[in-house]
């Protein structure tokens, strides 16, 4: 063919010797293919460089190598300071970043996964919390396998693998041991009522913060009482909003607040002082991430190697990096999967009043 002729689908299923409807499959990674159908379909789209429409050819040759990065939202911290780690790695090593957004969709999210593999990006770096079911988690499975066959890499970023078998590598950080850590060290200034200000059920981020408070907590011997664990997004007017109504049912039942992320941390902060409350003198509060405003509200907190994280997704993605063994006890229950995992560390400041006694662990 000359380079002026438009290469078709039915051009890729004569090539392959398959049926238009099953290179349709293929790339569309929507329905389960045999691995050998699947090789004959790709290689044919690679020989004859067919891309599935004009504006993903456009995409495509202007943007040689991408590396894509996609996320709830580019106003939050915690994915900004990712994105900066990847862009900035991207860009050393001579590729270009595609920053894509979700709002927190998982139907957005796997509608954006399926386009990039069509503008055929080198790697795609899916970030931060989600909520997996099994239809999910079957869609994204497909999507992975059909972004290996095109010759670009899934990576997870900060959320538990697919599944075993699954080609989708995963860095992540000690969640659940920064949880407990942070948990450990109001335990130790001698408090035994924390309010856990936060919890969202289902989502993979909140669940292991959540696992490593219980776990500390029952480490310390202090119950679990399920009164003080309560709900709220991960954003400051959530905080705010949570703690508000906490404190008009009642004088605090708690002398200290673990909140979800730094942004909660400040909303509930805010609310403690508008009641007359001060942090730490009448509420010891700590939160997680070590983001803007942490260091300005001097909030005791858990630091994320967030620029570490971004550029270890580039590297893992373009084969710099090798995972680490197969884990066997991943959050989500899903063993097997390869997973490089990155320290956590806590950020003392003044937001932590000392008590009493430490509580000495079982």
């Amino acid at each position: 063919m000359t380079p002026s002729t438009r290469v078709t689908i039915r051009d890729v299923a004569k090539r392959a010797g398959v049926s238009v409807a099953t290179v349709s499959r293929v790339l569309g990674g929507e329905y389960p293919v045999l691995a050998a159908t699947r090789n004959k379909v790709v290689r044919a789209v690679r020989e004859l460089d067919y891309v599935p429409n004009a504006h993903a050819r456009a995409l495509s040759a202007a943007r040689p190598g991408a590396i894509a990065i996609v996320v709830n939202s580019v106003a939050v911290p915690y994915y900004a300071l990712i994105a900066q780690g990847v862009e900035e790695q991207a860009a050393q090593e001579g590729r270009l970043s595609l920053i894509c957004t979700t709002g927190g969709d998982t139907g957005r999210e796997l509608s954006i996964v399926r386009l990039l593999r069509e503008q055929r990006a080198e790697a795609v770096i899916l970030v931060g919390s989600v909520v997996v079911d099994d239809e999910y988690r079957e869609r994204m499975t497909e999507y992975a396998h059909a972004l290996a066959a095109a010759g670009s890499r899934l990576v997870l970023c900060g959320r538990p693998p697919l599944g075993e078998g699954v080609p989708a590598l995963v860095v992540g950080f000690d969640n659940t041991g920064g949880a407990h850590a942070v948990t450990a060290h109001l335990l130790s200034a001698g408090h035994r009522r924390i309010l856990y200000l936060g919890l969202r059920p289902g989502h993979t981020t909140s669940d292991s913060r959540v696992a490593g408070y219980r776990a500390a907590l029952a480490e310390h011997g202090v119950p679990a009482d399920p009164s003080l664990e309560v709900e709220a997004e991960f954003d400051r007017e959530a905080g705010y909003a949570a703690m508000r109504r906490r404190l008009a049912a009642g004088p605090p039942t708690f002398t200290a607040v673990f909140a979800g992320n730094d942004l909660v941390a400040a909303g509930a902060i805010q609310a403690l002082r508008e009641h007359g409350l001060r942090v730490p003198e009448d509420i010891s509060i700590v939160g997680y991430d070590d983001v803007p405003p942490a260091q300005d509200l001097g909030l005791t907190t858990v630091h994320l190697p967030h620029d570490e994280l971004g550029r270890t997704a580039v590297r893992l993605a373009l084969g710099r990096l090798t995972p680490g063994p197969p884990s066997t006890g991943a959050p989500d229950g899903v063993g097997g999967a390869r997973v490089l995992t990155l320290g956590t560390h806590i950020v003392v400041r003044g937001s932590v009043r000392r008590l009493g006694p430490p509580v000495a662990s079982r």
